[in-house]
């Protein structure tokens, strides 16, 4: 699996960078987990702190499309992204924090 970034604009109001890439691959297209964990190692960033949000691949291509959301921290990611892609990108609270809001309530 190869990787190369198309674009990436900076989006500070959010602490985020929009990033498009062309993923090439051998065999089928690549699950969005094994996608997030080689952007992520691309970029010098934490898995957690990158959101990939669609992935395009044309029938009998061998070449992917995708927008990933890199994060300057995961914090940043749970507190802009909607549940269902954090749950996608399997980026979920500590426990602590859970812990925390129960005893809270």
């Amino acid at each position: 699996m190869d990787i190369d970034i198309i674009s990436e604009d900076e989006n500070p109001m959010l602490h985020r960078t929009d990033v498009q890439f062309e993923l090439t691959h051998e065999e089928a297209t690549p699950s969005r987990l094994s996608v997030r964990d080689s952007l992520a190692a691309k970029l010098n960033k934490d898995s957690k702190e990158v959101v990939v949000r669609n992935l395009d691949t044309k029938f009998g291509m061998r070449t992917t499309i995708g927008e990933a959301k890199v994060y300057d921290s995961p914090e940043y990611a749970q507190d802009v992204e909607q549940n269902h892609m954090l749950e996608r990108n399997k980026i979920t609270a500590d426990d602590e924090d859970v812990d925390a809001e129960a005893e809270e309530a």
